[in-house]
C-alpha cells in the first residue's frame, strides 16, 4: 500500500488489556524484524503482519497504515533519547561539564548499538517528518538542551546559549550518524566520545570567559 507523508501516522487506539498490548508489542517486534531485514523502502503492513502471525485486519485495529507503524518506532526512539538527555543533564549533582561528557559516551554507544534500525528509519523519515506528532516528539529533547544550556552559561545571552546548544546537539547527532555506520570496537568509540566531549567542554569553557 502506498502512505503519503500527510497520511494519518498516529496510532487508531492504544492498547487497554493485557492481550491487546501483547498484540500490539508483537506487531512493533515483528515490524522491527522486517525494518531490518527489507529496509524502509520494503517495508509494507502485510509483511509486518506475516512476521508476527496476526490477521492484517488485527493489526489495522491499532497501525492505521506502515506511517503509523514507522512513526511509532521512531517514537520510541525519540523517548529513548529524551529520557537519555534529561536523565544525564538535569541531573544538577554533577558538574554541567561533565554531565556533557557523560551524555557524549552514552550517546556515541547508542547511535553504534542501534545503527541499523536507526539507518533504515532516517530513510522513512519523509513518511512523518513534518507531521505534528513529529515536531512535538522532538520539542522536548530541545527543551532539556536549553534548560542544561542556562545552567552551564549563565553569564552568556540567550543568543548564545541558543547557538551553542544547537551547535553541540545538531555536531552531536550528525557525527554520531556517520560514524555509527561503520562497526566500531568499544575502544574506538570510547576514544572517539574522549575527543569529541574534550571538543565540547573547550567550547562551554570558550564562551563562559568570552
Amino acid at each position: 500500500m502506498t502512505d503519503r507523508p500527510s497520511a494519518r501516522i498516529s496510532s487508531r487506539k492504544q492498547p487497554k488489556q493485557a492481550r491487546s498490548a501483547d498484540l500490539v508489542a508483537a506487531i512493533l517486534d515483528a515490524a522491527v524484524q522486517v525494518l531490518g531485514k527489507d529496509g524502509a523502502q520494503r517495508f509494507t503492513t502485510a509483511r509486518v503482519a506475516e512476521k508476527a502471525g496476526v490477521s492484517i485486519g488485527s493489526l489495522y485495529q491499532y497501525f492505521p497504515n506502515k506511517a503509523a507503524i514507522l512513526f511509532r518506532l521512531q517514537s520510541d526512539e525519540w523517548r529513548r533519547t529524551t529520557e537519555l538527555l534529561r536523565g544525564i543533564l538535569e541531573d544538577e549533582q554533577r558538574p554541567p561539564l561533565e554531565r556533557l561528557r557523560t551524555l557524549v559516551h552514552a550517546f556515541l554507544r547508542s547511535e553504534c548499538d542501534e545503527a541499523a534500525m536507526r539507518i533504515a528509519l532516517n530513510d522513512a523519515a519523509p513518511l512523518y517528518r513534518d507531521a505534528p506528532e513529529a515536531q512535538e516528539a522532538m520539542a522536548s529533547g530541545e527543551r532539556i538542551v536549553q534548560a542544561f544550556m542556562q545552567e552551564a552559561l549563565p553569564e552568556a545571552s540567550e543568543a548564545t546559549r541558543a547557538l551553542a546548544g544547537e551547535l553541540i546537539i545538531t555536531t552531536l547527532t550528525e557525527v554520531g550518524r556517520q560514524f555509527s555506520e561503520t562497526p566500531r570496537a568499544p575502544a574506538e568509540i570510547e576514544d572517539y566520545a574522549d575527543a569529541m566531549a574534550d571538543m565540547f567542554c573547550a567550547y562551554l569553557k570558550h564562551l563562559e570567559h568570552s
